[in-house]
């Protein structure tokens, strides 16, 4: 069997190491038009920034090396024009001789990947822009670096890349200005978690412009939508990605309701042998089942591993993605997964939102406080998401919740987890404990929680409620919410106000264990409508805190 493969980057390798593992007798081939290969490409921006001294340890495979261990031959500088599938051939150029020549497959893998969205804008073109997507793009953005010595950049976008890129050059003494025409930083989180990353930011004094575009660059500025002109000694576009289609378009491959390749569960796609995985492929998700287009890497090396396998008569099968990702930006940690709430309500679903803050270990053994946001269906109590903010401990408790939402789990079953305990690694009750423990009393325990948005809305809505603000005195002199009454908890239970039954009581405390001690009192007096703010004043002050700079 001959299996040829187009790219040879995280998934074409994957697929090609797999294939060989299973079939001794295979002829392998590989072409990729780029000259690099198998490279860690989410370790370029600390290439760049210089905390990985050399190149080489993010290209540690060449062809001779796939060619040593697995009798693979990688043809670089090579790019695949077209494919015939009737007649089983693709056609190939040679980049280096300007050679147009055809070959033959038995099975034919695309592993094309993606390339960098570069938005319309005016001067996109200057040699002192770039994008980072590949080992080029990376060195020619060190080599800009060292050769110019730029003092500002821009970089537009506020994704994963984008953000990485920020500390990296910041850490070079390079000063950042970042770009996002969205209203909030960080796309992927929901706005009342994206706020703890921009205030970080802005603490580390990088200066961040949100609900705006670039719509000129110019040799030594960008200019902005609104007619701003920032100093730029080099701007990077991190506005995302786009797949590699078009030689599978041009085949009559059938692409999917993202744009990408569409492929099952073996990597099939519509036509007869041919194959795809990794970036130029669409996923699906666990938590829905609907089409997705999430390109990682860990999610290109899978996908290419199952490619591998079905092309030499394997059964392993694709089974979604929950768009997993974790960053880190400065010394803050930044994690999600699942669904988020602007996603879960876009797709009909009821749900329940909890903001737990808690220490990732007791504070006597230096624990430092994260923000977990907790998503989960009201109807049956499956959790659908979560996103993570915190300094240590994060990337444990992501992968826990990874784990429970891929295995379908509600949120009562976080609480009966038998996780490692040990005061140099968690509290007695971990914060993954502590946020099924919420969603459960709120989806089935009758002790609602409402958001910081919902408050608003509450007071702006003109029915009558009640808010009472349960910490000590001198918390809320203070601060406190406007309209708050003060009573403490150890007094409530003597000073309960007048409140009709029907009445919409709100309690909070400074970040919700108080707050919901004072629901549990006033529900015990009678009381029908009382909701206890999820993650209490800290987690509304913070959504209310942003300032435009």
């Amino acid at each position: 069997m001959r299996i040829i493969i187009i790219g040879a980057v995280a998934a074409g390798t994957s697929a090609a190491a797999k294939a060989r593992r299973n079939s001794e007798e295979s002829e392998i081939i590989i072409y990729e038009k780029d000259n690099f290969i198998s490279y860690s490409g989410c370790g370029m921006p600390y290439y760049i920034g210089g905390e990985i001294k050399s190149a080489d340890l993010l290209t540690p495979r060449d062809p001779a090396f796939f060619k040593s261990k697995y009798n693979v031959d990688i043809y670089t500088l090579h790019e695949v024009l077209s494919i015939h599938p009737e007649e089983k051939k693709i056609t190939i150029k040679n980049l280096l001789t300007d050679e147009v020549f055809n070959d033959h497959y038995d099975q034919l893998v695309l592993a094309t990947g993606a390339r960098a969205v570069i938005p319309p804008i005016k001067g996109n073109d200057y040699k002192h822009v770039f994008t980072l997507r590949n080992i080029n793009d990376m060195n020619r953005i060190k080599d800009y670096i060292n050769s110019y010595h730029p003092q500002s950049a821009v970089i537009v976008g506020t994704g994963f890349i984008g953000l990485e890129m920020c500390e990296n050059l910041n850490n070079l003494g390079i000063s950042t200005t970042l770009i996002e025409r969205l209203p909030q930083v960080t796309p992927g989180l929901d706005p009342d978690m994206a706020v703890y990353v921009e205030e970080h930011l802005r603490n580390k004094e990088i200066s961040v412009m949100t609900d705006i575009s670039v719509k000129e660059i110019s040799e030594s500025h960008v200019i902005l939508s609104d007619d701003t002109k920032l100093t730029a000694d080099m701007i990077l576009l991190s506005t995302g990605v786009r797949p590699n289609i078009e030689l599978a378009k041009a085949a009559g491959i059938e692409l999917g309701e993202t744009g990408a390749i569409k492929v099952n569960s073996k990597m099939e796609t519509n036509r007869k042998n041919i194959y795809a995985c990794g970036d130029c492929m669409e996923q699906f998700h666990v938590v829905t089942g609907k089409p997705v287009y999430r390109p990682l890497g860990s999610t290109a090396n899978k996908t290419g591993r199952i490619a591998g396998d079905c092309i030499t008569g394997g059964n392993l099968e694709f089974q979604g993605v929950l768009g997993t990702g974790i960053f880190n930006i400065f010394d803050l940690t930044v994690a999600q997964t699942g669904l988020s709430e602007r996603e879960a309500h876009e797709l009909g679903y009821d749900v329940v939102v909890c903001h737990n803050i808690k220490p990732n270990k007791p504070e006597y053994m230096g624990g430092k406080e994260m923000v977990i946001k907790g998503i989960a269906d009201k109807v049956t109590g499956r959790l659908l998401g979560v996103q993570i903010i915190g300094y240590k401990g994060v990337d444990k408790r992501i992968d826990v919740f990874v784990t429970a939402i891929t295995f379908k789990a509600k949120v009562e079953d976080l609480f009966h987890l038998d996780l490692a305990y040990a005061p140099p690694f968690s509290t007695t009750k971990d914060p993954v404990m502590y946020t099924g423990m919420i969603l459960d009393n709120a989806i089935h325990k009758g002790r609602p929680l409402l958001t910081a948005q919902g408050l608003d809305e509450l007071i702006e809505s003109g029915e009558k409620y009640t808010l009472i603000d349960a910490r000590v005195v001198t918390q809320y002199e203070k601060n406190h919410i406007k309209s708050a009454k003060s009573i403490p908890h150890s007094k409530l239970r003597n000073e309960i106000p007048e409140i009709g039954q029907e009445e919409v009581v709100v309690t909070y405390c400074n970040k919700g264990v108080t707050g919901n001690a004072a629901q549990n009192i006033l529900m015990g007096k009678g009381l029908k409508r009382v909701y206890n703010l999820s993650g209490g004043q800290k987690q509304y002050s913070k959504t209310h805190s942003k300032t435009k700079k």
